[in-house]
């Protein structure tokens, strides 16, 4: 359908599969106003692991679809946005072998670390754009054909979570590239999958989804949901593409999430191959490259330390002499897999308002150090435009002063909520109407918020934190 009835109240919807929870937006077209939206919980393993059972994701989704109201039966076109990097392992019905392993299980570290002493960070990252991790699907692999080799031999089909909800939305087994980038098994510099790494893990290329371009779309919506049957589904991609998608960002241009992980990513027009796996090189959904870097710990751990205190997440203090890693599920940024969290500085006189504003300047240092390398990609000097923050944290008063007062920058805070949502909608938009990604985000203007401006560089903090950090991986 073009971009002719588009302009007559057509309706998209928008989907976030998270780590916690499921989203779901209904979106006008022309305007991008938000007519509706439906959310549910998941629920994820405690203890060693990190496991979803994926039929929650679907339940959820369902559940979700069922708050908006008419709009679902409205919807023109459908995209769903999912956390990177889970292994979801199917059956020949599509069923569930097991839990999904959700990317912040770091039970994987040993294998991949495997994975990079077998072949050298210089490899993936040339081939592959990224140096695997724990949290990469790849290493999620491995530990399961070591671990459970008789689930890994019942796999017919091997999933991200995206791909999971968009086959059952539509029947087709498709990605995006922006996602299959996280695998570590799809090469960004022949954008196709890698047959010789996969033979070598034991894993068959047909048990692996189509990978779709910038634009292509995985079908239509079966019958018998609670959706309009026949709408389009469009291609879907990782939740970090599609707030990307959802910012319209253009190379130069930084943005800052606050959730349960913390990233730092930009848009660039060069291929990222970071050998010291800092930045991933990640593939953008609407085209080009989305260089990433990536915490563990962010605004969970941040809320752990506040309730351990006795404390509100917004009850900090200003000064004191301590230095606050909060890392404590393991770090991928720095890699520290096997790290907890580490304090020092205490003194008699500390308060536990500076113990808790610490955790934030923990948090926030991890990702500002990774800020500089993810703008470098393309070896330009970066937009003057003010830093982009997002995500749940963005909107705690805690977190904006902490990262003004670390980066020294301007920051923006977008009054969209739900960015992720909101580009897996610009990418149903687009799919929908033929129209570029980037210029339906600019026409719904989805930064437009507040810009405050930068406070003094906190050096004294930035010092004791970067003379800490040598002790995490000690």
């Amino acid at each position: 359908m073009g971009s002719d009835s588009a302009s007559h109240g057509s309706v998209v919807l928008g989907v976030d599969s998270s780590t916690q929870s499921t989203k779901v937006l209904a979106v006008d077209v022309e305007t991008g106003a938000v007519l509706a939206s439906g959310q549910a919980r998941h629920t994820v393993s405690a203890g060693a692991g990190r496991e979803t059972d994926p039929e929650e994701w679907w339940s959820a989704l369902q559940s979700a679809l069922g708050r908006l109201g008419p709009w679902a039966g409205r919807a023109e076109a459908v995209s769903v946005g999912g956390q990177q990097h889970g292994l979801v392992v199917l059956d020949a019905q599509g069923r569930p072998v097991r839990p999904a392993l959700l990317w912040n299980d770091v039970r994987s570290a040993p294998q991949a670390a495997a994975l990079v002493d077998t072949y050298g960070a210089e490899h993936w990252a040339q081939r592959f754009g990224s140096v695997p991790g724990a949290s990469f699907t790849v290493s999620k692999w491995a530990w399961l054909a070591e671990h459970e080799p008789e689930a890994a031999a019942a796999a017919r089909a091997v999933r991200l979570p995206h791909d999971f909800l968009t086959e059952r939305l539509s029947g087709a087994a498709v990605t995006d590239r922006g996602d299959a980038s996280g695998t570590g098994w799809w090469r960004s510099d022949t954008e196709r999958y890698d047959e010789a790494l996969l033979a070598a893990i034991g894993l068959a290329p047909d048990l692996l989804p189509t990978v779709l371009g910038p634009g292509e779309q995985a079908g239509t919506v079966r019958d018998g949901l609670p959706l309009r049957a026949g709408a389009l589904v469009a291609a879907g991609t990782g939740d970090n593409a599609a707030a990307a998608l959802g910012l319209g960002l253009t190379p130069g241009r930084a943005a800052l999430s606050l959730g349960t992980s913390g990233t730092v990513y930009a848009v660039s027009r060069q291929r990222p191959a970071d050998a010291s796996g800092v930045v991933a090189g990640f593939a953008a959904a609407a085209g080009g490259w989305l260089p990433l870097a990536c915490t563990l710990n962010c605004t969970l751990a941040v809320d752990k330390v506040a309730a351990l205190l006795g404390r509100d997440r917004e009850d900090v203090e200003p000064g004191g002499s301590i230095a606050f890693l909060p890392f404590l599920d393991g770090e991928r940024t720095p890699n520290l897999p096997y790290a907890s969290g580490l304090l020092t500085g205490l003194r008699h006189d500390t308060t536990a308002g500076q113990v808790l504003q610490g955790a934030y300047d923990g948090a926030v240092y991890a990702l500002l150090g990774a800020l500089d390398q993810v703008l470098a990609v393309d070896g330009e000097a970066p937009s003057d435009e003010p830093l982009l923050l997002i995500g749940g944290g963005a909107r705690g008063a805690a977190w904006l002063e902490t990262v003004r007062r670390l980066s020294g920058r301007a920051v923006q805070v977008p009054e969209a909520g739900e960015l992720v949502a909101l580009g897996a909608a610009v990418q149903a938009a687009a799919a929908l109407t033929g129209e570029d990604a980037v210029a339906i985000a600019h026409r719904w203007s989805t930064t437009s918020g507040p810009v405050h401006p930068p406070l003094p560089l906190d050096t004294p903090t930035l010092t004791r934190l970067a003379a800490t950090l040598p002790l995490a991986s000690a």
